[in-house]
């Protein structure tokens, strides 16, 4: 009877909390014009922080109903138009003033982005945040996140041809599977290398956090964090088709619709994209392209309104590539750079990669706090159909066989993230968020580097034969976290923030020689063994940040980062121990920096100076020919250096931004095993990390015919990446490089048709090398049409 009557009194408690939600709420109202005072029909109004959007109707008005009282951040977007955001107080029957929108060739965007978290105007917050909207990702004519290099200040990213992305901020650079650079689609963390999609269409905006951001990301995110949200489906029925076609047979198809199927109540969206090429590569040893490959994605929502304080999204993503010559890679800088794309390999295979990522989120606006839930699995499946060459050579050296069935090289991981954030409608000086995330990653390896006819030629004591290594490998973490700004004036706030995250790793080897024709193991050599690990790391932050004015804002934090730790894999060499476990590597970084707007949002300028020490350097090391990696902690590394950042409409039309990188990134300490005998390399520079990064982009629109939205669009790019090394000796290096690229072509407002150009002179340069020599180059010069209609 006491459980009984205790969850009856627990049943009307909240009864009566959300009943007084009801009591203190009313409609918000308000109109939505042009410069001419003309109603502007179809704007999207939207209060931050809650599931509450709406459209303006025939007449310019909107209105929401069901608003608790407080103050909020609006947002108002319209096609043709500069976002705006406007402060309000909500009361019972709130009328806001009339609110002006001004055309986007006159006055630039405000931008929202959610890299604390929560939704928040850009330019007020006190972090170095680059975000590039859904306008700027198809101006950029972005296609894969690694060519966010040089928009965003000192980011570098690139890959072996296989589509993994090596990712570095300010000299903080991804050497392994753990990256230091986590990477965020939709709220879920893309875990690894592995089950990471790195393919963009249909986004509605990249955020890229530089510096650590440890305490609300947690894990592997010390040189910074990559979010990428996609767009999801309103009341508003939309949909897009787009056509790409160029050089080297380039093909990008991709095509979605997002629509309520109860209005208000039940929405559903769902985007397509296929994307193909005939590869840059040639294989002289049989005449053919070597790089041939194709892919599918899907990106597909579910989503459901039961009232106007509960959400649940349910969200599908998946990419299956087919890749022909997953790694088009060249012995020697010297020799990549005299024949370029030409490449002589006796083993070809095609890589079977398929990534599926799926999450479930639940969002709550309530008057004490809001909350979300989000659930989420990933997996990928990545396999050789043949044996891959794996000395790069026409001979029958070595290969790499990993093709055991589905049971193998599979990995999968599930996370469970649940936060608490202040109610969106507060009116207290404190803004806070808490939260606590889980994670539990499973990854049963096995491979085989098969030595073949000529391996005699490559150094092995025998012939036919291969070495198997399994690798069951699995780890659990968890992390609870806090942050907190605080108005301590008008003008005045503090931030601080802290995290603990504790982790788990358990990794079994077996090391098995097996001679040709038997396909059964003769015996191991590393007897099947295992060792388990435990990591735990906390992350604080703190800061200040000063409104000078309302269009002024001065800010310096201090931030703390991790990159977890681990255990070493089973290789072939002997002379490297399996299981030895290494430390995080922690970095700490101090900041300070100057956001301001001028002359009524038609010039934004960021400014911000950064200090980074890192401690346990992760010093990867590639055992071949099984291309793996060991990891030691041996390095201390300094970086440091400044960032610019201009976007400004100096008349009319005319678009002009300049995004700017300096780093300084070099090791204070520095030792590695090299032939036998160690390497003391104190004073090198780290990998990765171009000492400047610059971006000019010129862009000037005209109206051809106001009514029918037609307008002719001239862009030109300018892409400056300094110096950079690609191994810890700085033996392999490349030169600044310039490349430029252009657009030009014809909007209207529901179809566009654009020529483009990348890298206009065909410049020849290393985009990724290995420490061992073997080198891939940078895109060459590709060009393509690009033909698109929305509705």
């Amino acid at each position: 009877m006491k459980r009984n009557k205790h969850g009856f009194l627990t049943l009307v408690l909240v009864l009566i909390a959300f009943g007084l939600q009801a009591q203190t709420s009313g409609n918000l109202k308000g109109k939505i014009v042009d410069e001419h005072s003309l109603p502007i029909v179809g704007a999207s109004v939207h209060l931050l922080n809650t599931s509450k959007t709406t459209l303006t109707n025939e007449t310019g008005e909107f209105s929401l109903a069901n608003v608790s009282n407080g103050k909020y951040i609006i947002e108002i977007t319209a096609v043709g138009y500069a976002t705006v955001t406007t402060e309000t107080i909500a009361g019972p029957l709130q009328t806001i003033p009339t609110v002006v929108l001004h055309s986007m060739t006159k006055q630039l965007d405000e931008v929202i982005v959610s890299a604390q978290k929560r939704e928040e105007v850009l330019q007020k917050l006190p972090l170095s945040v680059t975000a590039l909207g859904s306008k700027q990702v198809e101006e950029y004519r972005l296609w894969d996140i690694k060519e966010i290099t040089g928009i965003v200040p000192n980011l570098y990213s690139a890959d072996p041809g296989d589509k993994r992305n090596v990712t570095s901020i300010r000299g903080i650079a991804t050497t392994s599977y753990d990256p230091t650079v986590a990477v965020y689609v939709d709220g879920v963390n893309q875990f690894n290398l592995d089950t990471y999609i790195g393919s963009l269409f249909e986004v509605e905006r990249i955020e890229v956090l530089r510096g650590p951001q440890g305490t609300l990301y947690g894990r592997n995110a010390m040189g910074g964090v990559i979010n990428i949200i996609t767009k999801q489906p309103t009341n508003l029925t939309s949909g897009f088709a787009e056509l790409n076609i160029g050089n080297l047979g380039q093909q990008r198809y991709s095509l979605g619709i997002k629509t309520p199927l109860v209005k208000n109540k039940l929405f559903f969206g769902a985007a397509g994209l296929y994307n193909g090429f005939n590869g840059y590569y040639n294989n002289s040893f049989n005449d053919s392209k070597y790089d041939k490959q194709h892919s599918f994605g899907g990106n597909y929502y579910l989503k459901f309104l039961p009232d106007n304080k509960w959400s649940f999204v349910l969200n599908l993503k998946h990419n299956n590539n087919r890749n022909n010559g997953p790694f088009p890679l060249v012995i020697g800088a010297d020799e990549a750079l005299k024949n370029p794309f030409q490449l002589n390999q006796n083993a070809i295979t095609k890589m079977v990669d398929n990534t599926f990522n799926a999450s479930f989120s639940v969002n709550h606006t309530g008057r004490y706090f809001n909350f979300n839930s989000q659930t989420a699995y990933q997996s990928n499946y990545r396999i050789y159909k043949k044996p891959i060459d794996a000395d790069f050579s026409p001979i029958d050296g070595i290969t790499i066989i990993n093709d055991y069935g589905n049971n193998w090289n599979m990995t999968k991981v599930f996370t469970q993230e649940l936060r608490l954030t202040n109610p969106s409608a507060s009116n207290s000086p404190l803004q806070w968020t808490v939260g606590a995330y889980f994670f539990h990653q499973k990854s049963p390896v096995k491979q085989a580097t098969h030595f073949g006819k000529d391996a005699i030629m490559v150094g092995s004591p025998d012939i036919n034969y291969s070495l198997i290594n399994t690798t069951r490998a699995t780890a659990t973490g968890e992390a609870v976290y806090a942050q907190g700004t605080y108005n301590l004036t008008d003008k005045l706030n503090v931030i601080a923030g802290l995290r603990y995250d504790n982790e788990y790793r358990k990794q079994s080897v077996l090391g098995e020689y097996q001679k040709d024709p038997d396909p059964t193991p003769l015996f191991q050599y590393r007897s099947d063994t295992a060792a388990s690990k435990s990591f735990s790391a906390f992350s604080p932050k703190l800061g200040i940040n000063y409104l000078v004015s309302s269009n002024h804002t001065l800010y310096f934090t201090y931030s703390k980062g991790f990159r977890t730790g681990g255990l070493t894999p089973l290789s072939a060499d002997p002379s490297q121990p399996a299981l030895f476990p290494y430390k995080p590597e922690y970095s700490n970084n101090f900041e300070a920096g100057w956001k301001s707007v001028f002359f009524d949002k038609k010039l934004f300028m960021n400014v911000a100076a950064f200090y980074t020490t890192v401690t346990n350097a992760q010093v990867p090391t590639l055992v071949l020919p099984d291309a793996v990696t060991i990891t030691r902690n041996t390095g201390r590394l300094i970086s440091k250096g400044f960032e610019t950042e201009i976007n400004a409409v100096p008349f009319k039309g005319l678009t002009v931004i300049h995004n700017l990188g300096y780093t300084s990134a070099k090791f204070k300490d520095l030792k590695l095993s090299q032939n036998g005998s160690e390497a003391d390399l104190k004073g090198n520079r780290q990998i990765y990390t171009p000492d400047i990064t610059s971006m000019l982009v010129l862009q000037y629109i005209h109206s051809l015919n106001t009514k029918h939205g037609l307008n002719i669009s001239i862009r030109g790019e300018w892409k400056y990446i300094g110096k950079q090394y690609f191994d810890l000796a700085n033996m392999i290096k490349q030169s600044s490089v310039n490349l430029y690229n252009v657009r030009i072509g014809l909007t209207a407002k529901k179809v566009s048709l654009f020529f483009w150009e990348r890298n206009l002179f065909n410049k020849k340069y290393i985009g990724y090398a290995y420490d061992f020599g073997a080198v891939h180059l940078g895109d060459p010069r590709t060009f393509g049409i690009t033909a698109g209609v929305k509705f």
